[in-house]
């Protein structure tokens, strides 16, 4: 058994952390394992091993923990409750006064990963023993991957004897691997009583656009709400409502005219992260075309994102919040930086140690392999795809119906193993799903792209950007939008795309390379030769045989000019 997010735990209050955790060990120690015939192998600090003769008196054991922790959190608010990842083995091993050895020892020690936050979890050798309603609900895992095992391990969730399934879909104590933010309805500051609905219409709209960004957990407006006029602390929004960012503000009005000043707050500091001013028209805000709007949104994002990477970049890896590990592995993944990028393969990892059965970490680590190959640091592209295949089928284990892990999967066979019908069909059944995932429709243009379809390519892609205004990706949207353009030989309007993308991230290979193609094609030589600079600054190996033997493209007309737009700026052959 493990205690969950220990570090996290003892940062908030390690003085009372410590304590309570102490007097919850004791109770185990000393009340509940020698009650059921337990013998206390070892105690790591965070963790424990138990051994039993008996299966029945093992389970009884893990029950009894299980109610325990129920208790000890029963007056606790959410984020102090103290719960236990727990897991069953039964198997033969070799003991002696102070320790157990041997590999069934080192399965069990790896099973509790599978387990969430206050679950257990067994192996398909305890569930043969078990009759099910009787002595436990069981909940089929099927074959899982654990970590230093080469072969899936079949494995089983178990709860009480009872009524009641094992776990619920969507129970609250599943991490939730986004930032959560509310956005409280804004105050009247002067004015005409008619006006007072304005700040709700505010809301509304930023509520909606915010909702567009896949990073962020948006509070529905049915929940906010409930805090207009009331004068609610953010300790009391935030406690309430499980934001970790609130967004509030005041405005003022006068004739067709407002003023709307506001302020996000991380609750758990108090520190203000954001502040603006905006000005705006009140018609416009009622007919869904005020940039203020946009203007917010774009702010809260941003400050989001470069509060949560600035965290990740300060702080030890298990000290931080899930939530701040996956989005902070998603922004450093997409830049161009090696050390960034090896960085947010270990955030990556800490993310599904945590949250093994969720599968939106394990379908970025499938990209993160893609990306990998794409920029040149390995060219094993076989040995990558596999991996990255491993990894969406893990994801769609998990959630069969995940958007993001078909398109990634889509991702792999598309740009690894060149298989673009495959990876056409991964981002239809995406879209099937989810006809709003941006990236699925950004990654299907790009896939048009690559056939040379170029009126499909840009349908797509500016499809996908007019979905993701404000994502913290956008950069990489823009980059994959030049390709499409380039395809359908908007020449322009890619060396646009890509001139606004290497703004925000000038280490994009891809983005450089769709410069110097676009400006090759429109006859600016001299322009392609400094873009092509840069690129092999950053990739000195490339040359035009790499690049088509890397590309999707390759096989393709496309392939063929671009490569020479390549050659003409100066690509060594």
């Amino acid at each position: 058994m493990d205690l969950v997010e220990s570090c996290r735990l003892m940062q908030d209050n390690e003085a009372q952390a410590a304590l309570r955790w102490r007097a919850f060990k004791s109770r185990i120690e000393t009340a509940i394992v020698p009650t059921h015939c337990g013998r206390l192998i070892r105690t790591e600090g965070d963790g424990l091993m138990v051994t039993f003769i008996d299966i029945q008196d093992g389970l009884a054991a893990t029950f009894a923990i299980q109610r325990a922790s129920h208790e000890i959190n029963a007056s606790e608010p959410l984020e102090r409750h103290m719960l236990l990842r727990m897991s069953l083995h039964v198997t033969e091993l070799f003991e002696d006064e102070r320790d157990v050895y041997g590999r069934g020892v080192n399965l069990a020690a790896r099973l509790y990963t599978l387990a969430g936050p206050g679950e257990i979890v067994v192996s398909a050798q305890v569930r043969d023993q078990l009759t099910p309603e009787l002595d436990a609900q069981l909940d089929d895992l099927g074959e899982c991957h654990l970590k230093h095992f080469e072969q899936p391990v079949r494995a089983f969730r178990i709860g009480p004897p009872g009524p009641r399934p094992v776990i619920e879909r969507g129970a609250a104590f599943l991490p939730e691997l986004r930032p959560t933010i509310a956005v409280v309805p804004f105050c009247l500051r002067g004015g005409e009583p008619d006006q007072q609905m304005l700040g709700e219409v505010l809301a509304d709209e930023i509520i909606s656009s915010l909702s567009r960004t896949a990073e962020l957990q948006v509070i529905s407006r049915l929940s906010t709400t409930a805090f207009r006029g009331r004068g609610a602390t953010l300790d009391e929004i935030s406690g309430l409502l499980g934001a970790r960012y609130v967004l509030s503000g005041a405005y003022r009005a006068s004739g067709d005219r407002f003023v709307l000043v506001t302020e996000l707050a991380e609750a758990r500091s108090r520190h203000i992260v954001w502040t603006e001013s905006i000005k705006g028209r009140i018609s416009q805000v009622m007919l869904g075309e005020d940039e203020s709007i946009e203007q917010v949104v774009g702010g809260v994002s941003h400050a989001i994102i470069n509060r949560e990477l600035h965290r990740a970049r300060s702080q030890a890896l298990p000290t931080l919040e899930i939530s701040t590990l996956l989005m902070s592995a998603i922004v450093l993944m997409h830049r161009g930086v090696a050390e960034d990028f090896n960085r947010a393969r270990d955030m990556l990892d800490a993310v599904i140690e945590r949250a093994r059965r969720q599968a939106l970490p394990h379908a970025w680590l499938g990209k993160w392999h893609v990306l990998r190959f794409n920029r040149g640091w390995t060219d094993d592209r076989s040995g990558e795809a596999q991996i990255a295949l491993a990894c969406t089928r893990r994801a769609l284990d998990a959630d069969p119906e995940c958007s993001l892990a078909l398109t990634i999967d889509g991702f792999v066979h598309t740009n690894l193993l060149k298989q673009l019908d495959v990876g056409q069909q991964r981002y239809e059944s995406a879209l099937a799903v989810n006809p709003n995932d941006s990236l699925a429709w950004l990654l299907k243009g790009t896939l048009h792209a690559f056939e040379g379809e170029g009126e499909e390519a840009v349908e797509s892609t500016e499809r996908a950007l007019k979905l993701s205004p404000l994502d913290p990706l956008r950069y990489f949207y823009e980059s994959l939008g030049a390709t499409a353009a380039l395809s359908a030989g908007r020449y322009e309007r890619a060396v646009d795309l890509a001139q606004r993308s290497l703004r925000v991230n000038r280490t994009n290979t891809s983005t450089l390379r769709a410069l110097a193609i676009a400006q090759s094609l429109l006859g600016n030589l001299d322009a392609a030769r400094t873009a092509l600079h840069e690129v092999l600054a950053l990739d000195p190996t490339l040359t035009v045989q790499r690049y088509l033997e890397r590309s999707p493209s390759g096989a393709y007309k496309t392939g063929k000019v671009w490569s020479e737009a390549l050659r003409q700026a100066g690509l060594p052959g």
